[in-house]
């Protein structure tokens, strides 16, 4: 039986380490030589090395005694890279392991494989500096900071055999998003869920400053993590002989501390739970351990000087040579490796087999058992009025209650996050299905809908966290919605860039599983942001996404229920997309029947043959895409068609927004015979618009018609009425019946534009007396024969 405490089995974690060290100093700086068989020359040696040095050994060293927990204690185990731009980590652990070569077959497990493991690193044609796609047993972008321990809780929710290795930066944990998801123990619950094991890598600086935890002291950070709910344990030093046992026995107890919780929860329903105090470790190494200890008189370890490459050696700058070879030789590679540059049978024996690999554990390529989601017919919740706008109703009202069935149907693979909003933004009927899952205690009757097990995650005010809970959720194979604030999007654009790239370079790699899409909410729109004011007014999170390559986004912009409902199938289906949904939480009039629903969904757009009066040929083609672009487009129909009624209007909704783009720049869009078939090549087109004009504008300038108006959002707001937002943006019934007008007649319509600039003035006066919107616009109703 073996002994995984012994000296003789730590001298061979000591020996997998130097491995690992050699490898990733290898893969910085050479190109071929692998082995040093030879003296070093130029052509060895990358012409400009890149990567980074400082986390690495440290990294490597918590690596090699994870895989020795695997092995003592048979658990499942992925590793997260938080200090992401040492790339080199994770794919030298999983190359001596055999993974890499398993996943990319010309990588071989000898010399000739090792020379192109080198130069591939961080090179033209090759692979990423930092935690990427790329590399066996990631499922964390390393390319942004601060989401680690966000990602490891996302992924282990309903994975109760599962712990995440979750390796945090001190430079990191200076971030926002990190410092805040210290608050994750909130949310797991130990029956039902996996666990954490947080391991904060404190080697004491940044790239050119040090780090502020490094600067406390052992009571202090004690005093700091207890105070959040965890049981901090010490390592702390750099005499290798000393580090090893202390680390394995610090892992021992964390391990059997997790263990023993779980084992003592699952005595009992996962109703019964309660908040644990979880282990984590907090690692204190030198930065750019076992690496030169000074360079050119100033010190390397222990400095921020090791932060990326410590010394000068490049393919024109050999005359420092001697000591990088010398670094590479106090790993003592002849002890490690063989002179095929396999490694040593016995060295290679202590690496986890198969799935317990951390490479290789199937959570981290699209889950454990990812699964479909048993999706309720849609149309059983539709809306029903036998006319258009007669009535009103609330969007996210009735689409949580298509959610609560969602939610009852899928009890381990559905889960829905956000930031303390979700009875703000009206989802109330999931409540009926779940309460939020929350491990603090309950204090009835002031808390509400909190209990240890639930499918809603909505407890912690911070968008970083829902984000990153619902990324490292489905990354991870499982389905889910994040629903927000629209302005406080723009709070995690960035986390969105980066799932985005990860998706993109995924999608690129064979061996990748496809991912279910990440699904965003945007509700509490700009356009009716009554109370809080400017703040809370900024649809820009569709601008940035629309940037984005188009295969993988999708916006949508459903004017009702039904088109709502009708859309919620194609994003909680879909795969690798980011899918952007903006819809409203307030009372609005219902325009759309569920077969007319069903139809913009799947065309994505739709000619309103009710609002139009065209007969094939407009003098003017009106669109809208949004709730309150849709309201006020119709409403400008409707004076338009009272006061002008020789006026031929086409009306047209949208709802999938970035199919109005050429097939050039996305393939699904239209053809430019559909389009003119719908927009016409020269007709005046007014555009009402729920976000900023531009996206509209970009549109339609590979098109043949570019006779266009567009009125979206402005950025102008205040703390104001509902309607008087639209009219300070001129995306207004008033201002859009005017433009079009205009438009068709020029100077010919100035009396009509006088008459709604006279509306205008009505309005702001009203306001500023009585404090709400004129009657007429409040109890507008569509009323056009």
């Amino acid at each position: 039986m073996t002994d995984y405490s012994s000296k003789e089995y730590l001298n061979l974690v000591d020996k997998y380490w130097r491995a690992a060290n050699y490898v990733s100093v290898g893969q910085l700086y050479l190109k071929d030589n692998p082995l040093l068989k030879r003296a070093l020359k130029p052509e060895d040696v990358k012409v400009h090395p890149i990567g980074h040095w400082g986390t690495i050994a440290g990294q490597n060293f918590i690596y090699a005694h994870l895989n020795r927990i695997i092995n003592e204690y048979g658990v499942n185990m992925f590793y997260i890279e938080g200090p992401g731009h040492g790339g080199q980590v994770m794919v030298s652990n999983s190359y001596l392991d055999g993974s890499y070569t398993e996943i990319y077959p010309e990588i071989t497990q000898d010399e000739k494989g090792m020379q192109k493991l080198f130069k591939q690193f961080s090179f033209p044609g090759g692979v990423a500096s930092h935690a990427a796609p790329e590399t066996p047993g990631s499922m964390h972008e390393g390319g942004e900071l601060g989401y680690s321990l966000s990602h490891g809780v996302g992924a282990i929710l309903d994975n109760p055999d599962q712990i995440a290795a979750v390796v945090i930066g001190d430079g990191e944990s200076e971030t926002g998003p990190l410092a805040g998801s210290w608050f994750s123990n909130v949310f797991i619950n130990p029956v039902n869920d996996g666990a954490v094991l947080p391991i904060v890598n404190l080697n004491g600086f940044k790239i050119s400053n040090p780090t502020i935890l490094s600067r406390k002291n052992d009571e202090e950070l004690r005093e700091y993590y207890s105070g959040m709910g965890w049981e901090p344990l010490f390592v702390e030093g750099d005499d290798p002989s000393e580090m090893h046992p202390a680390m394995a026995k610090t892992l021992d107890v964390a391990i059997e501390r997790i263990k023993d919780i779980q084992k003592e929860a699952r005595k009992h329903p996962a109703s019964e739970a309660t908040m644990p105090r979880w282990p984590m470790i907090i690692l204190r190494a030198p930065k750019g351990w076992t690496g030169p200890k000074e360079w050119d008189g100033e010190p390397i370890e222990g400095s921020f000087r090791a932060h990326q490459i410590p010394i000068p050696v490049d393919q024109n700058d050999m005359q420092h040579a001697d000591a990088l070879v010398d670094w590479l030789k106090s790993y003592k590679p002849e002890e490690l490796f063989n002179d095929d540059g396999s490694l040593k049978p016995e060295i290679a024996a202590i690496a986890p087999k198969g799935d317990k690999r951390m490479a290789m554990n199937p959570i981290v390529n699209g889950g454990v058992d990812p699964k479909p989601l048993k999706l309720p017919d849609y149309k059983n919740y539709a809306l029903n009025f036998d006319k258009p706008g007669e009535k009103t109703a609330q969007d996210m009202i009735e689409l949580g209650r298509y959610l609560k069935d969602v939610i009852l149907n899928n009890q381990d693979n559905f889960r829905l996050f956000g930031p303390d909003e979700t009875m703000s933004n009206r989802l109330n009927h999931i409540f009926e299905a779940s309460p939020r899952q929350w491990m603090e205690e309950v204090k009835e009757p002031n808390d509400q809908y909190e209990a240890p097990v639930g499918r809603i995650i909505d407890s912690q005010l911070s968008e970083h966290q829902a984000e990153g809970f619902l990324e490292g959720y489905a990354l991870t194979g499982r389905h889910g919605i994040f629903a927000s604030y629209e302005a406080f999007l723009r709070v995690v654009d960035s986390m969105l860039t980066q799932h985005f790239k990860w998706l993109r370079k995924a999608n690129e790699l064979s061996w990748r599983k496809k991912y279910p899409s990440l699904n965003v909410i945007a509700t509490s729109t700009a356009f009716q942001q009554d109370h809080n004011g400017y703040t809370h007014q900024d649809p820009g999170i569709i601008t940035h996404l629309a940037e984005k390559k188009p295969e993988y986004i999708r916006e949508y912009f459903p004017a009702d229920t039904n088109s709502l409902l009708a859309v919620m199938p194609k994003i909680l289906d879909d795969e690798e997309k980011i899918n952007l949904l903006v819809t409203s939480k307030h009372p609005r009039p219902q325009f759309y029947s569920i077969e007319e629903g069903q139809e913009l969904a799947d065309k994505g757009l739709k000619v309103i043959d009710w609002a139009s009066n065209d007969n094939g040929e407009p003098d003017i083609v009106i669109a809208a895409a949004g709730t309150e672009p849709n309201l006020e487009a119709l409403a400008a129909i409707s004076i338009l068609r009272k006061d002008v009624p020789d006026l031929k209007i086409r009306f047209v909704n949208v709802v999938d927004l970035l199919k109005l783009r050429s097939p050039e720049v996305d393939p699904r869009g239209l053809s430019d015979e559909e389009f003119n078939s719908i927009f016409t090549a020269d007709k005046p087109v007014l555009f009402a618009f729920h976000g900023f004009e531009d996206i509209i504008k970009d549109i339609f300038f590979d098109r043949d018609n570019h006779n266009l108006f567009v009125h979206g959002y402005r950025e102008n707001g205040d703390i104001t009425t509902p309607f008087d937002m639209r009219v300070v943006n001129e995306m207004d019934r008033f201002h859009l019946a005017e433009e079009a007008a205009t438009a068709v007649y020029g100077e010919k319509a100035d009396d009509f534009a006088d008459k709604m600039e006279a509306e205008v003035d009505k309005h702001n006066k009203y306001i500023r007396e009585y404090g709400t919107d004129l009657p007429e616009v409040e109890n507008w109703k569509w009323d056009v024969k």
